[in-house]
């Protein structure tokens, strides 16, 4: 089997998406498959043992949308299949005009993620499924022709499944894969306190700075928590607003954004962290939240969307109400004052992610995209 993955990230970027094309890839070509990719980058990626295409971000926007179009099309022609991980439009005409088969992997409702790009909507994905107005019916319309010509539409959790369903797309075409965990070595949790200057009563939180993320929840409750720090690692569009409330609020200096880190750095803050803390008034599958457990941390969360799907109150985190800084401040009291809790969370963290495996992840995609490459022969 002849696959074109196609992704909008790619490393040297930082963020799921940059790190799962990849992965794919190698894991396809370690298969025997023959493998090819397409993306959109700043510069020429470095080279792989397979092909990587790119068209560059500096081109104008819509000419920029059309070249990545042609150059998905052309690839495509030499491909069974197209797998695609982002650009879901042009990914879908490119399939489409070289008639080619595609499945395509959603994380998020692409209209609310480019509405946020856009600041046409600034609440979270679930509120987001009842805004209304011109442009953003535009992008739903776009978004849906692109689903609609997809032979499968893999989704994280069920979370974002059943949203998904309310678009009008057909049970049978919607397949949940979860996202796989591979974490790279790591030293010894109190060096790594040391290289990323952790001291005393710490949490980290890692991902992107949008308003779902309810960021200042988690500053609220840290700051009814005197004795203990929060590490902020990403970036995103309320990155400046969010450090300026930080500067506003009564912490002393115990909110400390990093900004953008690489993929080794992130697992290495959840590795030496005393616990991980997410505040989100909605999540589909959270990355953060199996990589930190993955590393043997536990998890703080509100209780949202994806997040129940990985985390269980009182076994591998705690769980509390969302937009409730006092939950959330009390959750992280009661982590901190109770040693026997944090082991137990702790001593279970590892093995309540198992099942996230790349080798069994990966395993039921390649299954499916043969599926799918064999439909279309026949």
């Amino acid at each position: 089997m002849n696959v074109l993955v196609v992704s909008g990230m790619w490393p040297p970027d930082v963020g799921g998406p940059a790190s799962h094309a990849p992965e794919v890839c190698e894991y396809l070509l370690r298969r025997g498959h023959g493998v090819a990719a397409v993306t959109m980058a700043d510069c020429a990626p470095a080279p792989e043992r397979y092909a990587v295409h790119w068209a560059s971000r500096r081109t104008p926007l819509v000419w920029r949308h059309v070249i990545a179009a042609r150059l998905v099309a052309r690839l495509a022609r030499k491909a069974d299949i197209v797998y695609s991980t982002g650009m879901i439009g042009r990914s879908s005409l490119g399939a489409a005009l070289a008639r080619r088969p595609i499945v395509l992997k959603l994380t998020s409702d692409p209209v609310f993620e480019r509405s946020l790009r856009w600041r046409l909507f600034g609440a979270d994905l679930g509120a987001f499924q009842d805004a209304r107005g011109i442009r953003i019916g535009v992008l739903r319309r776009i978004r849906d022709l692109a689903l609609a010509r997809a032979r499968r539409v893999i989704i994280p959790s069920e979370a974002l499944r059943e949203l998904a369903l309310g678009w009008g797309l057909p049970t049978e075409k919607v397949v949940v894969i979860p996202n796989p965990v591979s974490p790279p070595e790591l030293g010894e949790r109190e060096e790594l306190r040391r290289r990323h200057g952790l001291e005393g009563r710490t949490l980290v939180f890692a991902g992107r700075m949008v308003p779902q993320k309810a960021i200042p929840v988690a500053l609220e409750a840290v700051v009814r928590n005197p004795d203990v720090s929060l590490v902020l690692a990403g970036e995103g569009p309320y990155l400046e607003r969010l450090q300026e409330l930080a500067r506003s609020m009564p912490l002393d200096g115990r909110a400390r954004f990093l900004g953008p880190q690489p993929r080794q750095a992130v697992f290495e803050l959840l590795r030496a962290a005393d616990a991980a803390l997410l505040s989100s008034s909605w999540e589909n599958f959270p990355h953060m939240v199996v990589e930190a457990l993955a590393v043997g941390t536990p998890v703080l969360a509100t209780h949202v969307g994806g997040v129940t799907e990985i985390l269980r109150d009182g076994e591998n985190g705690l769980l509390v109400p969302m937009n409730d800084p006092e939950a959330l401040a009390g959750a992280i009291r009661r982590y901190f004052d109770d040693e026997a809790l944090q082991e137990r969370l702790r001593a279970a963290a590892v093995a309540s992610v198992a099942r996230f495996s790349p080798d069994e992840i990966y395993g039921r995609l390649e299954a499916l995209l043969e599926e799918v490459a064999s439909a279309h022969e026949s």
